[in-house]
């Protein structure tokens, strides 16, 4: 990261602004009239938006092109799995409708909401995951651009 550019650096804070707006409105971290929560906010969880917030701009800024480099896209795969996680993990539980759906109120209270920290851990693993392997290749060897003649064959 100490390679990033102004560019790269302006992207992963407004990367994390949409992260942190992305999970935190919907799951009423960041209050507001549109969603409501039924169960109070957990003091683990600000941190977790945070972090998640933090690593998912630092990841998206990974995207932006530089000079020399070429990406691959498995990283990205774990870091929306990583994003969705973190959106469970800090969410109500019975205000999800897909959990209450599954495992009903009483499920959603008594089997998912114990999960949500294992959850917030495990996205903010594969993100951490998905920005070293971005960052790793990014320091790998360039791969060279495929003259335009083979490129359409």
């Amino acid at each position: 990261m100490r390679d990033f550019g102004a560019r790269r650096w302006a992207v992963a804070l407004a990367g994390a602004v949409v992260v942190a707006l992305a999970i935190g409105v919907p799951t009423v971290l960041i209050p507001n009239p549109v969603f409501a929560r039924m169960t109070p906010v957990l003091w683990w969880n600000w941190p977790v938006l945070v972090a998640t917030s933090v690593l998912a701009g630092l990841l998206l800024a990974t995207y932006v092109r530089q000079p020399s480099t070429e990406g691959t896209d498995r990283p990205a795969r774990r870091g929306g799995i990583a994003g969705a996680l973190a959106y469970f993990a800090v969410g109500c539980p019975v205000c999800n409708k897909l959990v209450v759906v599954a495992l009903g109120t009483s499920g959603a209270m008594s089997w998912f909401a114990p999960l949500q920290p294992v959850l917030a851990v495990l996205s903010i693993a594969l993100l951490a995951v998905a920005l070293r392997a971005r960052l790793r290749n990014e320091a790998s060897c360039a791969v060279a651009p495929v003259p335009a003649a083979n490129a359409r064959r």
